[in-house]
């Protein structure tokens, strides 16, 4: 059985790579920013970093294939790199510190591919997280420093925390009652976005998440990250992994009465 340290170690220096190239450019007053056909932002650093990764993937790994936001498929095999380069660029052009760069290893499996590795990198914040299939989760600053993740035991929704990022995803989609009434149940309501929450829920900070339409690139590296902390992942569908479109995380005790607030009913 593959280990994958090998693996994680490399995501970890893709990551340093492309937490300096945007890093470099947070905040640069000439920073170019376009608008893409679906009318979100990318930034020159989003295509920068990229770059950067799919370059030293194609020396390090060149029998994978690649996946990431900015540029698309290439290659084939068993084996996929899936790369967000910059997670909340709304956010980065702004000049606000909360976005992370995505990097997940996918593996061919008899249900498609299962993400065996992620690491999720947020210099702005100075935080980190990791996982590996079957060698826990951790955050720290690097490999040797890590501390272990672990899920809340948190089992009363009036006890919990649930993270999301807007409510106008909920309302396109005809479900902002069922949501509405979700927030009344719980402790508390914050809409921190993007990765983060999915970080708080492996980290046992927040217990519950969740998000009505992402992409694979926004969810692979969150999606071995909070199953390994002991989590669950699932699309709204209830199906485990993150190919469903949308997003609920857990710490896995209260992931039923989410799926039935939130789940899927078409």
């Amino acid at each position: 059985m593959a280990d994958y340290l090998d693996d994680l170690r490399l995501a970890h220096v893709l990551a340093d790579a492309a937490d300096a190239a945007t890093t470099a450019r947070f905040q640069a007053l000439d920073l170019k920013v376009e608008t893409k056909p679906d009318m979100t932002p990318v930034s020159e650093a989003d295509k920068a970093a990229e770059e950067l990764i799919r370059g030293r993937l194609q020396r390090d790994r060149p029998g994978d294939s690649v996946l990431g936001e900015e540029f698309g498929v290439e290659g084939t095999g068993p084996r996929r790199w899936v790369i967000d380069p910059i997670d909340g660029t709304k956010n980065y052009v702004r000049g606000v510190p909360v976005w992370a760069t995505l990097i997940a290893l996918t593996e061919e499996s008899e249900g498609g591919y299962e993400p065996v590795v992620g690491v999720v990198s947020a210099p702005a914040l100075g935080r980190r997280w990791w996982a590996a299939k079957g060698h826990g989760a951790f955050t720290g600053r690097d490999l040797a420093s890590g501390t272990p993740l672990h899920v809340s035991r948190v089992g009363r929704l009036a006890d919990a925390s649930f993270a999301y990022s807007s409510v106008t995803g909920w309302e396109e989609r005809g479900r902002l009652d069922s949501f509405l009434d979700l927030g009344r149940k719980v402790w508390r309501t914050r809409a921190y976005g993007d990765f983060w929450p999915y970080m708080m829920v492996a980290e046992g900070s927040v217990d519950l998440c969740a998000e009505p339409e992402l992409s694979l690139w926004d969810m692979a590296a969150n999606a071995i990250i909070v199953t390994e902390a002991g989590g669950t992942f699932t699309g709204l569908d209830g199906r485990p992994g993150p190919y469903g479109g949308n997003a609920a995380a857990s710490n896995g005790l209260l992931h039923d009465e989410l799926l039935g607030h939130l789940g899927s009913r078409d």
